[in-house]
């Protein structure tokens, strides 16, 4: 089905299109822009092209074959399993599932290998999974067994009935003790990787903190969201000029690894309807950390 758009002057064709067209990623849509399914007043354009505003333009998506996560015997820290989920313990470094130029080595590949039934709905590259940790982040995850399951836990996240607790090392000294931080969400429209909260314009997003420790670099924050936005608590910390430990897209001085963990997360189990509370502990590499300030 061909969608139709109309330019917005002083914009990148492909930047412009991935704001109309979110659901899919840059990179394929600019493969359309290469294969000639974008056109511009009738016309083939490149990707770099500026906008003038006013433009008729036409996209042709086509689809891509479904990838299908395939089992890998790699090791997996189970925390929590009932019939209808799992939650496992994921490293730093572990990407979730496949994604644009990977297709395996992932957390999806170790979960096919370990369980025989994961629920469907995230299609066949994404069996189970019903919320992510960024590949920098560590932390417990929750995988849903069945289709049901899925939807229970979906609805509970859309609810936002889950609670959702981080551990995060910050630069400088946070001067309040405890503070909620409300700033919309967006993609930044420069620098793509990133997420900013310096627009008026954004997905709502819910950040409250709470300083556990303090030294003289760097505070040490326990940090609950009330919304899943990409990059959420790495984003809101850097526009307070705090920026995640080790967090380099966001301005923080380059360390062996992010400091950002899921410690806990809380809800009710689909398949008991009982209130289940699943802890990751902090990884030896971060304990030490704290330890070494």
């Amino acid at each position: 089905m061909t969608n139709r758009f109309t330019g917005e002057a002083g914009k990148r064709l492909d930047h412009f299109l991935q704001e109309q067209l979110t659901q899919y990623s840059r990179s394929r849509i600019q493969s359309w822009i290469k294969e000639d399914r974008v056109l511009v007043d009738g016309t083939p354009a490149k990707s770099s092209l500026l906008l003038r505003g006013g433009e008729a333009i036409e996209v042709s998506p086509a689809d891509l074959p479904p990838l299908k996560a395939t089992a890998e015997d790699l090791p997996i820290e189970i925390l929590y399993q009932d019939a209808a989920v799992i939650a496992v313990n994921k490293p730093a470094g572990l990407t979730v599932h496949a994604g644009a130029g990977q297709h395996d080595g992932t957390l999806v590949n170790r979960l096919v290998h370990h369980f025989q039934g994961l629920s469907q709905l995230g299609g066949e590259e994404r069996p189970g999974i019903v919320h992510r940790l960024d590949k920098d982040t560590s932390g417990v995850l929750l995988v849903a067994r069945t289709d049901a399951a899925h939807r229970a836990l979906a609805a509970q996240f859309s609810g936002r009935t889950v609670e959702k607790v981080y551990l995060a090392l910050v630069n400088g000294r946070i001067k309040d003790d405890t503070g909620r931080i409300t700033k919309p969400i967006a993609r930044d429209p420069v620098r793509r990787i990133r997420m900013t909260a310096r627009l008026a314009t954004g997905r709502e997003a819910i950040t409250e903190y709470r300083v556990r420790q303090r030294w003289e670099k760097f505070t040490f924050l326990e940090v609950r969201i009330k919304t899943g936005r990409t990059h959420q608590i790495r984003v809101h910390m850097a526009s307070l000029g705090h920026p995640v430990a080790g967090d380099r897209l966001y301005g923080a001085p380059p360390a062996a690894r992010l400091f950002l963990h899921a410690w806990k997360i809380a809800f009710t189990s689909p398949a008991t309807g009982k209130a289940v509370t699943v802890e990751a502990p902090l990884p030896l590499e971060l304990a030490g950390w704290l330890a070494g300030l």
